[in-house]
């Protein structure tokens, strides 16, 4: 996991298939991971079931595996099945917990805790009522960093639900925190950004 050590801001990207993108047909989803500079530090990949993906769409429980291009694990994300309080677990490639992203209950906000292995809160997703694309990363109320959902382009956007982020890390933060909020960025895209339909 180095790769995060001096990473200070990444981009994951959502990779799509023809097949989906003409059909329609919901497949799992694959991203890339690269740095601020564009080079690619990991790949991840959705494992869920067929019969989920089709019933449950966006509201699916799934394992997100991130790995280095060499096929070695680095990070395992498991989200269970939640209708409103979404939670996602990160692991490390040994199974030890690395931390909890859940939603919060607000009306008009978005809101996420997260958390590190002992359940302390590391900081919160703030997700501004009129800025949809944007999650600020806030410790103490104060924005220390950023998830933001890019603009893909318009045949991208009009033909696919494929999505581009980018993560600002807060300063200083340890491969563990970073390792996380990573992680989160695939629960926002499932629950705010997957095609619904």
């Amino acid at each position: 996991m180095n790769a995060l050590d001096s990473a200070n801001t990444l981009v994951v990207s959502q990779k799509k298939e023809w097949g989906e993108i003409l059909s329609g047909f919901e497949t799992k989803n694959r991203y890339v991971v690269l740095s601020e500079m564009g080079n690619e530090l990991y790949y991840a990949a959705e494992k869920s079931s067929l019969l989920l993906r089709l019933f449950l769409k966006a509201l699916r429980p799934f394992e997100i595996i991130v790995a280095r291009a060499d096929g070695s694990t680095v990070l395992n994300l498991q989200r269970p099945f939640r209708f409103y309080f979404h939670k996602m677990d990160v692991r490390d490639a040994h199974g030890k917990l690395l931390g909890t992203i859940e939603r919060e209950f607000s009306l008009l906000r978005r809101l996420y805790r997260i958390t590190n292995s002992t359940g302390m809160e590391i900081c919160r997703l703030y997700g501004p009522l009129l800025h949809p694309w944007t999650f600020e990363i806030r410790e103490n109320d104060r924005q220390v960093g950023k998830i933001t959902k890019k603009w893909s382009g318009l045949a991208k956007e009009f033909f696919t639900d494929a999505d581009n982020f980018a993560i600002e890390m807060p300063p200083g933060k340890d491969v563990e925190t970073k390792s996380v909020l990573l992680g989160a960025v695939f629960l926002i895209d499932f629950v705010h950004f997957e095609s619904k339909n």
